[in-house]
């Protein structure tokens, strides 16, 4: 945990703050039946709990800044010019209406509304690891709307409200500012439906696979804004093509795949797809994705891209269960960032720590060069 520490430690002023940082990290990933303020503390032999308190809700210090010292670290152990970014967002149950963002919500978490907090995040999925790179507290109109409750709440005037997309926009756009090495970007229906988002990143020659709903629109030789669900009744079996897109936790998820190419008229050396993916089991059950993608991109590829969604979620279930992401008494807009940011920082370190493990070597290695890491158009 030091070595992440280590990375930031220069963020705080006093030595307070910097103690009082390890001390929670090393807490989160300790094994206790709860996690608050007390349990913290204790683990981290303080008399009370005073010293956690004012590091997530009183001492200055910048958590953006913190995580992008993370994402550094990262980067230079896990950083691959393959790797893929994911967007989800995820919630957290909570009981009154007094914590930044929280009201009747549907919780991914749940699967159901729920009285929660809802958080953006951005996962980073390399060979060697995955891990979460950014977040950001979604604020729903019903906050953004109440100024006087967004000052109780610790959030500035000038926050206002953003879409989801939005929030995922930003981080994305972020990413590619700092020079993130990666070359895919992917994210579920509630993102990759949009059109605008979908066009930015092709602008940016972006390369992704983006999950979308069976009443999106394409534009094909035939029809401008034609259903995506329209592309594949009548498509040749042959045409289908059964393959795993990773395992899950009852083994391989085995679908059977088909790419029908759209916007024909694009640049020679990108293409547009629209992939499907149907349950063995249930056929009627169909999914769709849209891709952007160098010409020479396989089927098999592409469906690698959309498997890889699933990391994102496999990160939640390890930055909860092993990091303490949802073990929070924080109120406050910027509480709330503080501590999934330290909690990102303690998966980070862990999953750093399991590369090394894995491949001793490889996890150890100077950080990507400017060659790799610059852009994830490295095919135009």
């Amino acid at each position: 945990m030091g070595a992440v520490h280590e990375r930031f430690v220069h963020r705080f002023n006093r030595s307070e703050p910097r103690e009082s940082a390890l001390a929670y990290m090393r807490g989160l990933i300790a094994p206790l039946e709860r996690k608050n303020g007390w349990t913290l503390a204790e683990e981290a032999g303080h008399a009370g709990p005073d010293r956690i308190h004012r590091l997530l809700n009183r001492i200055e210090w910048d958590a953006d800044d913190v995580l992008d010292d993370v994402r550094g670290y990262v980067v230079e152990h896990l950083g691959d010019p393959d790797a893929v970014l994911i967007v989800d967002d995820t919630g957290f149950l909570k009981k009154g209406i007094r914590s930044a963002g929280v009201q009747r919500q549907y919780s991914g978490t749940a699967g159901r509304t729920e009285n929660c907090q809802v958080g953006v995040f951005l996962a980073y999925a390399a060979p060697l690891g995955r891990t979460l790179i950014d977040r950001r507290l979604y604020l729903p109109t019903s906050w953004t709307d109440d100024r006087e409750r967004c000052r109780r709440a610790g959030i500035d005037d000038e926050v206002g409200f953003a879409t989801k997309v939005a929030i995922a926009k930003e981080m994305v756009r972020r990413a590619i500012s700092d020079k993130l090495p990666f070359r895919w970007v992917t994210a579920d229906a509630g993102y990759g439906y949009s059109k605008g988002w979908r066009s930015e990143l092709e602008q940016a020659d972006v390369f992704h696979v983006m999950a979308t709903t069976r009443h999106d629109t394409v534009v094909t030789r035939h029809a401008i804004d034609h259903p995506v669900h329209d592309l594949f009744p009548g498509l040749p079996r042959q045409k289908w093509q059964r393959r795993s897109c990773g395992d899950g936790a009852h083994g391989p998820r085995i679908y059977d795949w088909a790419r029908v190419e759209v916007r024909p008229w694009h640049r020679p050396d990108r293409r547009h797809w629209v992939i499907a993916r149907r349950s063995i089991a249930r056929p009627e059950e169909i999914s769709y994705y849209i891709t952007y993608c160098p010409a020479v991109t396989t089927l098999d590829e592409l469906i690698r891209v959309a498997g890889s969604r699933w990391a994102v979620e496999e990160c939640f279930q390890t930055a909860r269960g092993e990091c303490g992401l949802d073990d929070y008494q924080v109120r406050r807009y910027d509480g709330w960032h503080r501590h999934t940011t330290l909690a990102m920082a303690a998966h980070a370190c862990l999953t750093v720590l399991r590369a090394r493990e894995l491949d001793p070597g490889t996890a150890e290695t100077d950080p990507p060069s400017s060659s790799t890491s610059a852009s994830p158009r490295s095919d135009g």
